[in-house]
């Protein structure tokens, strides 16, 4: 399929051939169409394939092919982001699509002066990106009008739930107009995301190209056993150093831990720079652009950077600490080998990660490889357990009161 059998607006497709893109991913294809006909969706793709010009482009299209519903100040389209990363990546993509229309845009989110947002809200927007936070303070002190909002956009929707925006998220879906079309994606429909879905859609259409099982087999997956952090460091200095690493994200467990191998690898001669919460977001839009023109050649970031950052040539992805859950570590590796390309995701495991090895090996149901580098082998090795895969692959009778729990095989 083409962009062109999409029934797209020439000029859009002008901006689609613009950004080099040719053929529509699967998640685009599947939800272009849908989103034209004014249905609602909800969605949920692999990172890395094009799900935020699946949304963006039908709604550019809608917001110019029909007039305004209203004459007045505030949106006719609200995406509601996690983070100011993911927000950025959403305007981003918009300012590109937009480029031979008459468009306007703007962002409120946390972290920066809301000086420039103020007056943002108060003329006329096609669309607007926000994080809840931001997005809730504004509407406390009464600075939004959302009377001619035509479209509400939920982007990540499981990660907005993991950071507890829950709660957020309804507040703004209560203060939206009813009447409107609601668009929802994440990386996975299930449990309490799918509950949301089902209480904020309207009949809406199911797009699952993705479960947290996704194996990512374009991506080299390998786990090397470490004695401590300092074998970690030996480790992670062999493979930046000796094989070929384009661009690198480099991912820890707690943003102190980030700042400390940032200062490592610098005064070893290497380009590294942080991404974390605690810094302003001049300094991350900063760190961001330098990656985007390939200044930096690693970056060390916390989970922030798991979703949404969409860097071209990152060639390697390393879990320094692996995540605290299993979900995230699809996530992290989802960083590179984008839109099919091949990639490689290597996680330094020493005793302390063991539990959040087994229970990512039990999410994806298979068993990582192992590696080892001549003259860094680890002095210990991996525990015995039962079976890094736990239990998969078996399930449990119910047990009576008073009877032995059995397993089936």
């Amino acid at each position: 399929m083409s962009f062109e059998k999409l029934n797209l607006d020439e000029r859009l497709l002008k901006a689609v051939e613009a950004c080099g893109f040719e053929t529509p991913t699967p998640i685009q294809a599947k939800a272009i169409p849908i989103i034209l006909e004014g249905g609602d969706v909800m969605g949920s793709a692999q990172t890395g394939t094009g799900k935020t010009a699946a949304f963006v482009l039908p709604i550019l299209h809608q917001l110019i092919t029909r007039k305004p519903v209203k004459k007045s100040v505030g949106p006719r389209c609200l995406v509601v982001a996690p983070t100011r990363e993911l927000a950025q990546q959403v305007e981003k993509d918009a300012t590109a699509f937009s480029k031979f229309i008459k468009f306007t845009q703007g962002s409120v989110v946390g972290g920066v002066s809301y000086g420039p947002q103020l007056q943002i809200l108060k003329r006329p927007l096609d669309l607007l990106i926000a994080t809840p936070g931001r997005l809730l303070d504004h509407m406390g002190q009464g600075r939004i009008d959302f009377s001619r909002l035509e479209f509400l956009v939920l982007d990540e929707a499981d990660r907005m739930l993991d950071m507890g925006f829950i709660g957020d998220i309804r507040k703004i879906v209560a203060a939206v107009p009813e009447k409107r079309q609601t668009l929802l994606f994440s990386a996975t429909l299930e449990g309490p995301v799918l509950r949301m879905a089902q209480t904020i859609l309207k009949d809406p259409e199911s797009i699952q190209l993705t479960t947290n099982q996704k194996s990512h087999d374009q991506i080299d997956q390998r786990i090397h056993w470490a004695d401590d952090v300092s074998h970690k460091h030996n480790l992670l200095a062999h493979y930046v150093q000796t094989e070929d690493v384009s661009q690198a994200v480099i991912f820890t467990s707690t943003k102190r831990g980030a700042d400390e191998l940032v200062l490592q690898l610098n005064r070893k001669g290497q380009q590294a720079a942080v991404l974390h919460g605690d810094l302003r977001m001049t300094a991350r839009k900063k760190t961001m652009d330098e990656m985007h023109h390939g200044k930096i050649k690693l970056l060390v970031a916390t989970d922030i950077a798991a979703r949404g950052l969409d860097f071209k040539n990152i060639s390697h992805v390393f879990n320094f600490d692996l995540p605290n859950t299993a979900e995230d570590y699809i996530h992290r590796i989802g960083r590179t080998g984008r839109a099919s390309a091949c990639g490689t995701a290597i996680s330094l495991v020493c005793r302390k990660d063991w539990d959040y090895l087994v229970s990512i090996e039990r999410l994806t149901g298979s068993k990582l490889k192992r590696d080892l580098i001549p003259g860094l082998e680890p002095r210990s090795k991996e525990p015995k357990t039962r079976s890094t895969l736990g239990n998969a692959g078996r399930s449990w009778k119910p047990r009576r009161r008073g009877v032995p729990r059995r397993r089936v095989r």
